[in-house]
């Protein structure tokens, strides 16, 4: 555990750190450049900043262990983080599209191209290295938050990329008869950039939102669950009401375990504790809850007249 909780800090302080130096460099660009589409990018770093310091804080906070007032511990707080970043995504996403579609009825002049193209390429280096860096701590720490936010860095780094790309075309029509187009090019690049920002942010908020309605945890790790208790099937009868829930980097698994009815509580809770042990080592960042309960002699083979396999085993 604490080793995963020092790759989820070492991320947000990477994040934090990438989103300072690209919030200096894209500031230095809009005054410069007057582009409507270094100012959406811009208004994402933003964006992308606050989160970063947000995510930092949301990071410590969902590393506490369980409390009196939070038994479950904290670790829901990583899906509010990812639920807001794609709300406020989706956001600017939606006034940006308006101001390129207005942009078309009365197009700009952009100036200095070649500083955009070159602040636009730093910023799509500089995404893409802190997007490795995350996505490294993110599937060591396995926490979504993490995850999403290499996501978000990801995606900043193909709309830079976009973004040079439209500037180095602006920069070549201006010698050639299409001339006319280079004031479209600012606003059609920001409408396609708001668009293919919106899908992926509005994917995240959704996600989020269910993974904060208890959802249960992945099915390769039920699978992995189910496994663990056939490898003790001779120590229990049966087993029912399996429930699992994700909350964060965590996953909580509870059950009953059906134990032959002569057993002694000592043997049943020393059995439980090792099949919780098991689990628990199976899945990562797992949590595992299960109680005991003792048969009450109605399965088809009491029913038939048959002897229970159990007796006398316990």
């Amino acid at each position: 555990m604490r080793t995963r909780r020092k790759y989820m800090m070492r991320a947000a302080r990477v994040s934090l750190f990438f989103n300072v130096v690209l919030f200096a460099v894209k500031l230095v660009a809009l005054v410069v450049v007057h582009s409507l589409a270094i100012a959406t990018d811009f208004a994402i770093t933003v964006v992308g900043l606050i989160v970063s310091v947000i995510l930092y804080k949301s990071l410590k906070l969902s590393t506490k262990d369980a409390d009196l007032f939070h038994n479950y511990g904290y670790g829901k707080v990583e899906h509010v983080c990812e639920a807001m970043e794609g709300i406020i995504l989706v956001g600017i996403a939606g006034i940006m599209s308006f101001q390129a579609f207005s942009a078309f009825f009365r197009p700009g002049h952009i100036e200095l191209p070649w500083v955009g193209l070159l602040t636009s390429a730093i910023g799509l280096s500089l995404n893409f290295i802190g997007a490795f860096f995350i996505f490294k701590y993110a599937e060591k720490s396995m926490s979504p938050a993490v995850k999403a936010e290499g996501t978000h860095y990801l995606l900043e780094g193909f709309i830079s990329a976009s973004i040079a790309g439209a500037f180095l075309a602006a920069i070549l029509l201006k010698r050639t008869s299409l001339v006319l187009v280079v004031p479209y090019i600012d606003p059609a690049i920001t409408l396609v950039i708001s668009i293919a920002v919106s899908v992926p942010s509005a994917r995240l908020a959704k996600k989020a939102f269910i993974n904060l309605l208890d959802a249960s945890i992945e099915e390769p790790s039920k699978m992995e669950t189910v496994v663990r208790l056939a490898r003790n099937a001779e120590h229990f009868c049966n087993f029912r009401d399996l429930r699992t829930r994700t909350a964060g980097h965590k996953k909580f698994i509870e059950m009953k375990l059906i134990m032959p009815k002569e057993m002694p509580f000592a043997r049943a809770h020393e059995i439980t504790r090792v099949i919780e042990e098991d689990i628990a080592e199976g899945i990562s960042g797992s949590e595992v809850s299960i109680k005991a309960v003792p048969c009450s002699m109605d399965c088809g083979i009491i029913a038939d007249g048959g002897q229970c396999p159990y007796i006398g085993t316990a």
